[in-house]
């Protein structure tokens, strides 16, 4: 399994949610960063054969900041389970693919990088499950234990549904993990001290653990 290129590797505590809540929809994908900086998504769930890329307005995969990608560029093409992108001299500059240019047609594997002008593009191809795409801000997790890992995905389960979805209550994580809420708060408190929190403010520490929990891949 190749690793995506260092600046799709890290992302937001957000991004990475998207990221995983279309991994798990299993289908193969597409990402890249637009003129923002914000992470883009494109899944080839079999709907579509074909997919345009370029600097057009009606490109499937529009790369408008980009001016050193043609207004048709490539294309994605589907070939019976696989998926291919296709330069046949559209492009000005050029479509490559791990470095190397693409003349024609080429098929892609997981973890390709694709580079359209400036714009680099990663393709991930469809898994069982979840796999682990981003490396993080801060470095590796910590060690949790299995009761621990339990308590963080329940603090961080409403977020993958909703990425601006406060944190849940030590109730509620009670009751959903059948423990009390004086075991919730036990775990809650290691887990503060293992992401490097235990000094901040009592009313920041749910949100901030969250956010360290997505950017360090805790989760996956």
């Amino acid at each position: 399994m190749k690793p995506l290129p260092h600046l799709l590797r890290t992302v937001s505590p957000a991004e990475l949610a998207d990221r995983l809540a279309a991994e798990r929809r299993g289908f193969p994908l597409v990402i890249y960063l637009d003129g923002d900086g914000r992470q883009r998504i494109v899944e080839l769930d079999g709907r579509a054969r074909a997919l345009s890329i370029g600097r057009a307005d009606g490109s499937d995969v529009p790369l408008a900041w980009d001016t050193e990608v043609s207004r048709a560029h490539a294309i994605l093409e589907r070939v019976g389970a696989t998926w291919t992108i296709v330069d046949d001299g559209l492009s000005r500059n050029g479509s490559f693919v791990n470095g190397e240019r693409v003349h024609a047609r080429r098929r892609l594997e997981d973890g390709d990088v694709i580079v359209l002008g400036s714009t680099q593009l990663a393709f991930v191809a469809a898994r069982a499950g979840i796999r682990t795409t981003t490396t993080t801000r801060h470095g590796v997790p910590p060690v949790l234990s299995p009761a621990q890992r339990r308590v963080l995905q329940a603090l961080c389960e409403p977020t993958l549904d909703d990425p601006f979805a406060p944190p849940p209550s030590n109730r509620e994580m009670a009751d959903a993990l059948y423990l009390s809420t004086e075991t919730v708060k036990t775990h809650l408190h290691a887990l503060f001290e293992a992401f490097e929190i235990g000094s901040l403010p009592q009313n920041r520490k749910r949100a901030e653990l969250v956010r360290r929990a997505f950017e360090r891949g805790a989760l996956l």
